[in-house]
């Protein structure tokens, strides 16, 4: 193959790669459809995480892993680096200041890798209190990949805690849209 050809591979994957992000992102935010505030601060099992939380997570997640993609980074972050209230949902913040932000990191973050150049570049990982001694160095396809794990993940908290919350079923929510024709957050 050609560099042409690899190029048109590569953005044939890309396409393909987002796509799939951007279908875990809407599978996600099925769970927040329709949900109060105060339903968005609740917890509704042994853990702290709240759909109000797990919006903020995958915003900071969706920037943290910019940060890495286009170089802006730390090279090391300590525990006091890190936020306390990463994942959780402070009384200053609301459920839809939260969703924007959301909306916000993932258009950014889409936007990098469609401009990134090559999906094989290495970019190195920052160090964190749990990382192995040596550097870690990633493709931005595996940070892309890495990032649609997260969503996934945390897609799946997120089901757990809307239905103990009040039985909505994110499957339910998906087969509404899909004979509507629209997807998450355009109800």
């Amino acid at each position: 193959m050609g560099p042409t050809s690899t190029a048109a591979s590569q953005a044939g994957e890309r396409e393909d790669l987002l796509a799939l992000v951007a279908d875990q992102r809407t599978n996600f935010l099925y769970t927040v459809t329709g949900v109060s505030e105060p339903q968005a601060r609740i917890r509704t099992t042994v853990s702290e995480l709240t759909l109000g939380g797990l919006v903020k997570h995958l915003c900071t997640v969706q920037r943290t892993w910019l940060a890495v993609v286009d170089g802006t980074a730390p090279s090391e972050v300590r525990w006091a680096d890190l936020d306390p209230d990463g994942s959780r949902m402070t009384e200053g913040e609301t459920l839809t200041g939260l969703l924007d932000s959301f909306h916000a990191a993932a258009a950014e973050f889409d936007r990098t890798v469609q401009q990134e150049p090559d999906l094989d570049r290495v970019v190195t990982l920052p160090r964190y209190p749990w990382s192995p001694p040596e550097p870690i160095t990633w493709t931005v396809r595996h940070v892309l990949l890495h990032v649609f794990r997260e969503i996934a993940h945390h897609s799946g908290h997120a089901d757990i805690i809307r239905e103990a919350l009040d039985g909505a079923s994110t499957t339910a929510r998906m087969a509404e849209a899909a004979s509507h024709g629209s997807g998450a957050g355009n109800e």
